[in-house]
């Protein structure tokens, strides 16, 4: 026994997609925090600029300016991390948005197209390049994949968010069993409600009013506990668990996800149409639904 804790990420490199706010910049400091070196992608450069303000030149960060579902984006973030700190050895497929919103009947197809593009086409390209990377390192890794308990049963969030993240946790298992061999291990986390930017769209006050009640878990779920549980998928401490979609919602899914359409707040979604572009700095083009009207 070597008495280093299985927490430690000493020496390993991580590449984190989504990392300038909410869950994805709690899981980047984390890694930091237990020694790791993290090279953090997003779209929205300026928010990155502002979170990681105090490590400007520090040795364990790099940053680079992506859009996940831009193939030669992601090749090129995987590739940061290798000129950089030399290797890879966990990817964090966290980057996402609200996309397409709106009643089935509603959404529009390229709308639709477009989250899967992020959601979904994010992930696989993630998966791909940091794949190959680690196995020619021949050292095995770690990929953990951002899901949601909305992948879960019908009534936890819009029909095309649902169904990418359902997406998501098929390729998970696919991914897990592919790359065993190789001593990768895939996973996914699939959040509750956790009090992000992206979650409260900057009304805070009136998200608050919204989640009371709505999980048997007394406090609100935090980026920091996804954090952790990214920590455990990613640090030996998890090293035969893959293929894994875990929730952390405070208890939600054991409840039952259905009766969240009866929320307010989560309800609206079904009464506008169009595309929420959450906190990647591009305005949202949301229009309310007129009944009768298209």
């Amino acid at each position: 026994m070597s008495g280093k804790s299985n927490y430690d990420l000493s020496g390993k490199v991580a590449v984190i997609t989504g990392g300038a706010s909410g869950m994805g910049y709690a899981t980047a400091r984390l890694f930091m925090d237990c020694g790791a070196r993290v090279v953090v992608g997003d779209l929205n450069a300026e928010v990155a600029g502002r979170a990681f303000a105090d490590l400007a030149g520090a040795g364990n960060y790099r940053f680079a300016q992506v859009d996940v579902a831009e193939e030669a984006d992601v090749e090129r973030l995987v590739d940061t991390a290798v000129r950089e700190f030399g290797r890879i050895d966990i990817m964090f497929n966290n980057a996402g948005l609200g996309g397409a919103i709106g009643p089935i009947t509603d959404i529009d197809y390229g709308a639709w197209r477009k989250t899967f593009d992020i959601l979904v086409g994010g992930v696989f390209l993630g998966t791909k390049y940091a794949a190959r990377r680690m196995i020619a390192q021949g050292e095995g890794g770690a990929i953990v994949n951002t899901s949601s308990i909305a992948s879960l049963s019908a009534g936890a969030g819009p029909p095309c968010y649902s169904a990418a993240k359902a997406a998501v946790n098929n390729f998970t298992q696919h991914s897990a069993v592919e790359l065993a061999p190789h001593r990768i291990r895939v996973n996914a986390i699939c959040p509750g409600i956790i009090f992000t930017p992206l979650m409260h769209g900057g009304d805070i006050e009136e998200a608050e009013k919204s989640i009371v009640g709505v999980q048997p878990w007394p406090g609100r779920g935090e980026p920091e506990h996804i954090a952790e549980v990214a920590l455990f998928l990613a640090s030996p401490a998890s090293e035969f668990v893959t293929g894994q979609m875990l929730p952390v919602d405070g208890g939600l899914t054991a409840a039952g996800t259905r009766f969240l359409s009866r929320n307010a707040h989560l309800r609206a979604t079904s009464t506008r149409v169009g595309f929420t572009y959450g906190t990647t700095g591009r305005p949202s083009v949301v229009r309310k639904l007129e009944p009768g009207k298209k």
